[in-house]
């Protein structure tokens, strides 16, 4: 009996949450794509695929990702989800690091999927990036730093 998509996708975030990477790489097509939105930055391929796990998995050691809702038509599954974690390793950017804050992410994200014959063709994943850097104490509050 084969998966269904959205199946398919649920197999993908449990072995990122495992940090199974090539678990999470042999989920994608061959030339399988994987863009995180927030810094703008693809990830093709075998050799790249594993990457955002791995770099998650060194910055948040307890990475979680809470799976709220699911929306799938034909071969697109969409993911509503929150990136949860504590921030106790480097967090590598294409800008630079941001060192460990020790602080909580819970941050919400939405996922878009695009399969093809079982495996993950295409993966854009949105998370709010300003909502992560402001947790992390990066972009600092912002309340009252506006000019009115």
């Amino acid at each position: 009996m084969s998966q269904s998509n959205e199946q398919i996708v649920r197999r993908a975030y449990q072995t990122a949450e495992e940090k199974d990477i090539s678990g999470f790489v042999g989920c994608f097509t061959e030339d399988g794509t994987f863009t995180d939105e927030s810094i703008e930055v693809t990830y093709v391929g075998p050799n790249e695929l594993g990457r955002t796990v791995e770099i998650y998995g060194t910055a948040f050691p307890d990475m979680h990702r809470e799976l709220h809702q699911f929306y799938a038509t034909g071969d697109i599954v969409i993911v509503q989800l929150a990136l949860q974690g504590t921030h106790l390793g480097p967090l590598e950017l294409p800008r630079g690091i941001i060192p460990p804050t020790g602080k909580r992410m819970n941050a919400p994200c939405c996922d878009v999927f695009e399969l093809t014959s079982g495996k993950i063709k295409r993966f854009d994943c949105y998370p709010s990036g300003t909502v992560v850097l402001t947790q992390l104490g990066v972009l600092g509050d912002l309340d009252g730093n506006f000019q009115h």
